[in-house]
């Protein structure tokens, strides 16, 4: 996926890979511990020094990308992260930061950008919801406020590395239709329960608002009117997510080619014989073209061309149900030894099938696509 890029990119994704190869190796995400506070606040603040979070914010509010697509940009660094299997909320920081840049009041763009940008702060993207039916405002209600403010009660679920000091963006249900608000993790009345999650490599919670009220700074557009900026938003979380996933898919195929070389059965590799040769040949198909699905989608969005919902949707659908075959493929190679907690294939089959379910399901994206359509 990175193959055809430019030295500037090159050069980017070559100090971002030796920064997370020092910083967290899989050591230390295998041990979750070791990822306290304050290790996610320094790792971050790092991050945020090689650009991870200013990429999708204009020039103007303090933001900058490499390359003139600043989604390309992130998904290229997303697919390094994939691969390494990386802990912290880089899809959450960088949707939070576009939609602020992009429809939030002045006052907030200039007390939230700033922070995120500079990696002081983390955000996360509340949209999940147990009892939304697939809708991106479902789960959480919004009635009237004083001074046009809006107040929230209810629940939104899997949202990513909520940390104390997180920002969320709560993409709630209004009376006039869709809304979302910007608010801080540690107010009053927001309740962040950590959830036993699949994937051990990030944390997911549970985050319950009961009578929480934002102010109208805090709006981010006018409710009922964001449709198309949520389409934007959920387009963009889903491209790179899926970009994390094309990189985990890329390094699990790489460790079982070794492995297929390097295991000894009946006097030979085992990938010689001919059914590992044509399981191993179908996983590099799936793994090249979700790689160019996810790029067509990350150049597109970046462009503005006007199909980029469309081909994150695709590739997100692909992306999601090819991410899970090519991890049971993988098992069938490994044997009986990739079932061991000693082994790092689970932790990539954790991460795969968690992301599949990210931002919407394959199952769901084809829905939507339909939608987009006017189907």
């Amino acid at each position: 996926m990175d193959t055809d890029i430019t030295e500037d990119q090159r050069a980017l994704l070559d100090v971002s890979s030796r920064f997370m190869e020092q910083s967290c190796p899989l050591t230390v995400v295998r041990d979750g511990e070791r990822r306290d506070e304050a290790f996610i606040a320094t790792y971050r603040r790092q991050a945020a020094e090689l650009g991870w979070f200013s990429m999708l914010v204009p020039e103007a509010l303090g933001g900058g990308n490499i390359s003139g697509n600043g989604v390309l940009d992130a998904a290229l660094i997303a697919y390094r992260r994939g691969a390494l299997l990386q802990p912290g909320s880089f899809v959450g920081t960088n949707i939070v930061a576009h939609a602020v840049a992009a429809a939030g009041s002045p006052p907030l763009q200039q007390q939230v950008l700033t922070a995120l940008i500079g990696g002081e702060r983390s955000a996360s993207w509340a949209v999940a919801s147990a009892v939304s039916d697939g809708r991106l405002d479902g789960g959480v209600q919004a009635s009237p406020a004083a001074d046009g403010g809006l107040t929230l009660s209810g629940a939104k679920t899997a949202v990513q590395d909520v940390e104390a000091s997180s920002w969320l963006l709560v993409t709630c249900r209004a009376a006039e239709g869709a809304a979302q608000v910007l608010v801080a993790a540690d107010t009053p009345g927001v309740t962040v329960t950590p959830l036993e999650s699949l994937d051990l490599s990030r944390r997911f919670a549970e985050v319950r608002f009961e009578s929480v009220t934002v102010p109208a700074a805090a709006v981010l557009g006018s409710p009922g009117a964001i449709d198309r900026q949520l389409d934007q938003q959920l387009a963009i979380a889903a491209t790179l997510t899926a970009a994390e996933s094309v990189g985990a898919m890329d390094a699990e195929l790489e460790m079982t080619v070794r492995y297929a070389k390097d295991r000894i059965a009946f006097g030979r590799p085992i990938g010689s014989f001919q059914a590992v040769k044509h399981l191993l040949a179908d996983t590099s198909l799936a793994v090249e073209m979700s790689k160019a699905d996810v790029l067509a989608a990350a150049r597109s969005l970046g462009s503005e061309d006007g199909y980029g919902t469309e081909a994150a949707s695709i590739a997100k659908a692909l992306v999601g149900e090819s991410a899970v075959e090519l991890a049971q493929n993988c098992f069938q190679v490994f044997g009986g030894i990739g079932y061991t907690w000693e082994h790092d294939q689970h932790f990539f089959l954790r991460r795969l099938t968690t992301d599949a379910g990210l931002y919407g399901d394959a199952s769901w994206h084809r829905e939507h696509l339909c939608q987009l359509a006017g189907l």
